[in-house]
């Protein structure tokens, strides 16, 4: 069974495979409508993990993105403070 961990917490997915597409697309979809109060931009990073078991190219997407997201936050905390 197909599975998202976060650190130490896991979380199940759906076995079937267009349960998990449409899971996805539903985050994906509710993310895009982010002005709406409770759907938020939030849904968007979790429908692409989502999609990512499935299908190679959001998988590849994902990745880089992950992996620019963290050399900007190694950059960031590289940067000095001014004043110390």
């Amino acid at each position: 069974m197909p599975t998202i961990r976060f650190g130490r917490r896991s979380i199940k997915l759906p076995s079937n495979r267009a349960a998990r597409i449409g899971l996805g697309g539903a985050f994906v979809a509710g993310g895009l409508l982010s002005f709406l109060p409770v759907l938020g931009v939030w849904m968007l990073p979790l429908g692409m993990i989502i999609l990512s078991h499935d299908f190679a190219r959001v998988r590849r997407m994902r990745r880089r993105s992950e992996v620019g997201m963290i050399r900007r936050w190694r950059a960031w905390r590289r940067k000095p403070v001014p004043g110390e």
